[in-house]
């Protein structure tokens, strides 16, 4: 590993900063369950690494029925399943955190560090998309925020420009009669990343009967995690059933573009899009209802 200077800055503003006068010189350290592999592997190169989480707007956690949850984006994912109220308010997102590497990864690793990251199989980023998210980025021109569906650009690349730090997840208090789920698939335990993912978001009629609106993401898939808008356009007025379920399952292939890897074949993958999106609506609706 290349040496490099660290700091821990306690404010937000000394945050900023000191990443505006690395100009890109210097990387974020939200839990670094991904920088320090990637530093130490020469996959990523830093004069400075900025530790953030010391400052309290990136560790915040806090959540009302009637506001939504604010989600710092260096905490730890342990935090938000094990919050019983956050977990019943957006289980897709509490899938997604209990599954990121093992218990000792999910005391460090964070949901916004994940997004950062930008990997393609990112286990928490297609929740994100599903729940319509918003980003709030902070840097020396100012605030910003990005919707998380457009957040990535590509394996690795994101929004974020030079000097510029995410701060927060800014999620939308939980609808009536709706709810949502993250599944992937993996070939085995000890292969931690994902073939193939995808999150369903469904609001139904008050009487549980029709969908009125969907979100469904993917990742794995493509050059980023990607919003099926096909499929979850098409869901609106639909019958909340396996036949549409199976259907939009189908329509949510279109957006799938995936490689051949180690982990799975392109035929495989599309396959599994369909799967993993009609298991997880019916998984949403079944959640919905309860």
């Amino acid at each position: 590993m290349i040496p490099f200077e660290y700091v821990a800055p306690t404010r937000l503003d000394d945050a900023v900063k000191i990443l505006a006068e690395k100009n890109g010189q210097a990387k974020v350290l939200a839990g670094g369950t991904d920088i320090l592999v990637q530093l130490r592997e020469g996959m990523r190169s830093a004069e400075l690494v900025v530790d953030v989480k010391k400052i309290p707007e990136l560790m915040e956690l806090s959540f009302s029925p009637e506001t939504g949850l604010r989600l710092g984006a260096a905490t730890p994912c342990y935090r938000i399943y094990e919050n019983p109220a956050i977990a019943a308010a957006y289980p897709a997102l509490a899938d997604a955190t209990h599954i990121v590497g093992g218990w000792q990864i999910q005391s460090r690793a964070s949901v916004g560090g994940n997004l950062c990251n930008s990997s393609p199989a990112g286990d928490t980023i297609p929740s994100l998309i599903a729940y319509d998210v918003k980003c709030q980025i902070v840097g020396a021109k100012g605030t910003r925020e990005v919707s998380a569906t457009e957040f990535c650009t590509a394996p690795g690349r994101n929004v974020l420009q030079p000097g510029e730090l995410l701060v927060s997840l800014i999620f939308p208090p939980p609808a009536p009669h709706a709810n949502a789920a993250y599944q992937r698939f993996i070939p085995r335990n000890e292969m931690d990343i994902a073939v193939a993912g995808a999150a369903s978001w469904v609001q139904l009629g008050a009487q549980g009967q029709t969908i009125e609106r969907a979100r469904i993401a993917l990742a794995a898939v493509a050059p980023r995690p990607v919003f099926a808008e096909e499929a979850s356009q098409w869901l609106a007025g639909r019958p909340a059933n396996e036949e549409s379920f199976a259907q939009a399952g189908e329509l949510a292939k279109k957006a799938a573009s995936p490689i051949d890897d180690m982990r799975g074949t392109r035929e495989y993958r599309i396959h599994l899009a369909g799967v993993l999106t009609r298991r997880t609506l019916a998984l949403a609706v079944e959640r919905a209802r309860a």
